[in-house]
Parts: structure tokens; C-alpha cells; sequence
């Protein structure tokens, strides 16, 4: 039998684990089933996803949630013993909870437009509405569901809760037709024992699913081929599945391209000409509750380069554009293990330049508060001085330069090559200045991060999160992403 055809199986069984007598619900936990030792999972859950939609509103000074719909999302795909999220990641995070017991079930942090949205100019001028939703194993009887936000001292505090009767006439348990084909890339074991990325095609028309799966199936590649990803190869399936288009490529508002695509990806989030996304959570949801997944990376069948990655909610990445498999990469990085961006040169839609920084919830940047207790001073060398030096002063005059001339060619309508050629040359210099730098592979803090020139710091002089050279994921970004693997595919 086939991947897919099993999955198909799966979702027919899920479907009718509840029986006619129960009208599609999911049947409540036998007694003999809480006495005899069963595991939480099966006490608590079917093998089910349930997927908690809602509205997240605010703007000059207002925050609001709202619920949208509760619905079936497919068979659960996820780890069935490491329920409760240990990672301490994300701007978020929420909590599912017996009702009975007051006992967390179940948990995992992330990050949201919203929750960058809201670090914009925009947020204290206007009112915005964004869409988002919850995932989790289908409840056997009510829970508690309760959302919660960082806050400025990154301590978790609630904004919104909601129960849910699984058995409530107001929770549908019908599961969507699949709204494209899904096929494997490679598959290495059961999806509840492994970690499950889908890659979804945006802007591929029917004639154009073959370029599809072979730009996934390349760019797939690319990121088995980085460490850690490559010795942790086996704990991974990977997915796609079609959706085609009924024109090439996406909407490209500042090139006054304009398409109506399945999932609604654009270039020009936040007014950022490179930052892609879709806005539309509903149908990229339920586009992806066809196949096993946890972790989403939508290609763009556009040469413009850009991409997005929102931790653990979605990725993107332009398939032909020169760097494609560094956007993949590197977007993938933010998407699976709340990366941050290393950078601080490159114009961006956020408001920067705080005369304060709290300690960032990111793995791989610190504000440097305390030295002693560094969140990565387990790897710095002894003797490595903190801050780490490196001569900035330099790496800024030649970044500087480039983001000059990268303004000019976007505004006088340059074709892509001329970006990528400009790319090429900046990576050239700058894998060659940083690469000669005094610390250079060490582990240290190095001035300059998450758009901050001042007051943030990185593990490495260079990383895949700071630059686009062929240098990797840094040691610290390494072992975060091991964290995260180990999190869905380990009992």
C-alpha cells in the first residue's frame, strides 16, 4: 500500500472511530481504560486532530480574540508521548486542559503575523484582523483551551481561553476533502514517530506540477544536505502536495502583478518587497490537513527573490531565483526552531532601535545582560572574551554598499539576474571578511542581531541566519534545531 493510500486509510478510520450511535463524536474514555495504567494519550486523546480556528484583532492599543469555527483536521500526526512543549519557544503559547483536573494535556509555543503585526508603525495607526488556529489530538471529553503572550520580561500571561466539548453540536467533526494530491518526497516511518514537513506549490499551474516536484524535491535537498538536518535525515518524512494554479506565480503588488492563487501567497508583507506570506491561515490549513504534518514550507513559483518563516506556523521561499536554497534554508530555520534573524543591515518593517532590550525568547540572540549566565556559555571557549570583538566597522561599510545598490536596480526595474549577480558579489567579500576575522568559528557574542545594530548579540561572527554565505547553521542554531527534532520524534 502506498504513503498516501495509508494516510487515506488512516483518515476513513478516524472518521469512523466515533461509531453511528455517537452521530460522528468521538466516544468518551472507558473506566477500565483510566485504571489499567494506559498512557496519557490514550486516556485524554483519540487519534484525531482537532483544530481551534479564531480571529486575533487589535490595533491603537486594543487586542481582541474571537472564535471562528472548531473542526476535525485529519488523523493526528504528531508525538504521541511528548505532549507537553519543554522548549520554551514562541511569542506563544497554548495550553489544552482537562477540565477535571486542571492537568496541562497538552502545549506548544509559536509565533504569529499578528504578533509581528503588532512591532510595526501600522499597529498604532489602524485595526487589523488575522487569522489563526490551534492544533491539537481530539479531546475524549471537554477541555480548556487558553492562549497565552509573552510579555515585555517574557514571562507568559493569558489573553484568551475557551472550552470545547468535543461532543458539543458546535464542533464539526468532518474531515475536508483533500483540496490537492499528496505525494512523498521520502518517508522514513510512522508520522507520530517522526517529524512531517509539507511542502505545498503556490503559483504552479496544472502544466507546471513536474517543475513542482522537482523544485521541492530539489530544495528538500538542499536542506537534508545542512547540519543537523543531514545526520537527522531518518527522523523526517517529507511531503507534498499539488495545487495547481490557474496562472503562474503570485501577486506581486509592486511589480502590479496580481494573481488569485489556492493559498493566496504574496510578496510585500508589512510593504517589505521581499517578505512573503499568505494572510489566508483558513485555506492553507486546509489545504495541508490532507497530508501528516507539523511543519509547513510553501514554494513560490516566482524568480523575484523573498521568502517568510513564522515559527511554527508557516515558511515560503521563491523557487527560481539564484538563492533559492538559501531562502529555503534559512526561512525553514525561523519556521521549525524560532530562529531568529542575525542580521541588522537589511531595511525591515519593524520598529527598531529601543533604548532596551529584554533577554529575546529566540535560541541564537542574547542582550547580553548577565555574561556569567549566557544561554549558550556552554559552548563559548575559555579565554573568549564577552562581548566577542570583530571588526564591524568593516562588515557594515560593505553591507551598507550593497543595500545601496540593491535599492537601485529594485527601482529601476532590474531583471533578477542582476540581483542574484549582486548577491554573489556581496557573498563573495563577505565569506572572505568575516571568514579572516580573529574569532571566526569561535562561540562568543558578537555585537549586531535581530535587526539591531546595538544592544543584541550572536553566538557566531557568521551563520546561515546572518548572512547568505555557505557557511551553515552556527553551533547554537544547531542545537536548537536538534532540540525541536527531538521534541516530535523521540519516545
Amino acid at each position: 500500500m502506498s504513503p498516501v493510500a495509508r494516510w487515506s486509510a488512516v483518515l476513513i478510520a478516524a472518521v469512523l472511530v466515533s461509531g453511528a450511535s455517537h452521530q460522528g463524536r468521538v466516544p468518551p474514555a472507558s473506566a477500565a481504560a483510566q485504571e489499567d495504567g494506559a498512557g496519557l494519550f490514550d486516556r485524554h486523546f483519540v487519534d484525531r486532530t482537532m483544530r481551534v480556528d479564531y480571529f486575533h484583532s487589535g490595533g491603537r492599543g486594543t487586542e481582541i480574540v474571537a472564535l471562528d469555527q472548531v473542526v476535525s483536521d485529519g488523523p493526528w500526526a504528531g508525538s504521541r508521548t511528548r505532549l507537553v512543549d519543554d522548549l520554551n519557544l514562541g511569542k506563544y503559547l497554548f495550553e489544552v486542559i482537562d477540565r477535571r483536573t486542571n492537568r496541562v494535556l497538552y502545549s506548544r509555543g509559536f509565533a504569529s503575523i499578528y504578533g509581528e503585526w503588532e512591532t510595526t508603525a501600522e499597529s498604532r495607526e489602524r485595526h487589523r484582523t488575522f487569522h489563526e488556529s490551534l492544533r491539537f489530538p481530539w479531546p475524549r471529553r471537554p477541555v480548556q483551551v487558553v492562549l497565552k503572550v509573552r510579555d515585555a520580561e517574557q514571562s507568559f500571561h493569558e489573553i484568551w481561553s475557551t472550552v470545547v466539548d468535543p461532543d458539543s453540536r458546535f464542533v464539526n467533526p468532518a474531515d475536508r476533502a483533500p483540496l490537492g494530491e499528496v505525494w512523498p518526497l521520502f518517508e522514513n516511518g510512522p508520522p507520530s514517530e517522526k517529524v512531517d514537513l509539507l511542502i505545498l506549490g503556490e503559483g504552479y499551474t496544472a502544466d507546471e506540477l513536474d517543475k513542482f516536484r522537482s523544485d521541492a524535491r530539489r530544495l528538500t535537498e538542499a536542506l537534508f544536505q545542512e547540519e543537523p538536518f543531514r545526520s537527522r535525515r531518518g527522523d523526517f518524512n517529507v511531503w507534498g502536495i499539488d495545487l495547481p494554479s490557474a496562472e503562474s506565480g503570485v501577486s506581486r503588488p509592486r511589480a502590479g502583478q496580481f494573481r488569485r492563487t489556492p493559498l493566496s501567497a504574496e510578496y510585500n508583507i508589512f510593504d517589505s518587497e521581499r517578505y512573503l506570506l499568505t494572510y489566508d491561515n483558513r485555506t492553507l490549513r486546509d489545504a495541508a490537513s490532507a497530508a501528516p504534518y507539523e511543519f509547513i514550507e510553501i514554494l513560490v513559483n516566482e524568480a523575484q527573490y523573498g521568502g517568510g518563516g513564522i515559527f511554527n506556523f508557516q515558511a515560503t521561499a521563491a523557487a527560481d531565483t539564484g538563492f533559492a536554497e538559501y531562502v529555503f534554508i534559512h526561512e525553514f530555520g525561523h519556521h521549525f526552531a524560532g530562529l531568529a534573524d542575525e542580521y541588522y543591515t537589511s531595511d525591515v518593517a519593524y520598529e527598531t532601535g529601543a533604548a532596551y532590550h529584554p533577554e529575546p525568547w529566540e535560541p541564537n540572540v542574547t542582550a547580553l545582560h548577565d555574561p556569567a549566565r549566557l544561554k549558550w556559555g556552554d559552548l563559548v571557549e575559555a579565554g573568549t572574551p564577552l562581548p566577542t570583538p570583530w571588526d564591524k566597522a568593516a562588515f557594515e561599510a560593505g553591507s551598507t554598499a550593497a543595500q545601496r545598490q540593491r535599492g537601485e536596480l529594485r527601482a529601476a526595474g532590474a531583471p533578477e539576474t542582476r540581483m542574484d549577480e549582486l548577491f554573489t558579489a556581496q557573498m563573495e567579500l563577505e565569506t572572505a571578511l568575516l571568514g579572516g576575522m580573529a574569532h571566526a568559528g569561535k562561540v562568543g557574542a558578537f555585537e549586531g542581531a535581530s535587526y539591531e545594530p546595538t544592544g543584541l548579540y550572536r553566538s557566531e561572527v557568521d551563520c546561515i541566519m546572518f548572512t547568505r554565505n555557505p557557511v551553515g547553521f552556527c553551533r547554537v542554531c544547531r542545537r536548537a534545531i536538534s532540540h525541536v527534532i527531538d521534541q516530535y520524534s523521540r519516545p
